[in-house]
């Protein structure tokens, strides 16, 4: 049994991929991602929630900024890099880990038990990370 709190807000991307898998794709294109965080517990903190969504919410929107209307071919910390969607819930879910691990949420985070961060291409298309949170 887990309690989860989940908060949403979007990006907007351009990248290109290599290889011949990602057919058109392989050319400069541009992508609007809906963006879903969530994070887990077992128990409720001594507040009653898994965690301060306000401070959720600033934590998803500032790590998103770094991205936003960005040229992701450009990024040095990228190069070489496929960014697909997998590869960007990673990058996103690591973010948001370090953040946490700062203290950016606040004190109460001790209890929380794993993150999912879920990339929506479209209403029919999304990948998604997830892991525990040490």
């Amino acid at each position: 049994m887990m309690y989860t709190v989940c908060v949403r807000d979007h990006f907007m991307i351009a990248h290109s991929f290599r290889g011949d898998t990602f057919g058109p794709a392989q050319r400069l294109h541009g992508a609007t991602y809906v963006v879903d965080l969530e994070l887990r517990r077992p128990d409720l903190d001594a507040d009653g929630v898994v965690a301060d969504i306000g401070k959720l919410g600033d934590c998803l929107r500032a790590v998103l900024a770094e991205l936003n209307f960005r040229n992701l071919d450009e990024l040095p910390e990228f190069a070489g890099r496929n960014t697909t969607t997998e590869f960007l819930a990673r990058e996103i879910f690591d973010r948001i880990a370090s953040r946490i691990e700062d203290g950016q949420l606040g004190s109460s985070t001790a209890g929380l038990s794993s993150m999912r961060v879920a990339l929506h291409e479209s209403h029919a298309a999304w990948a998604a990370y997830e892991g525990p949170l040490t």
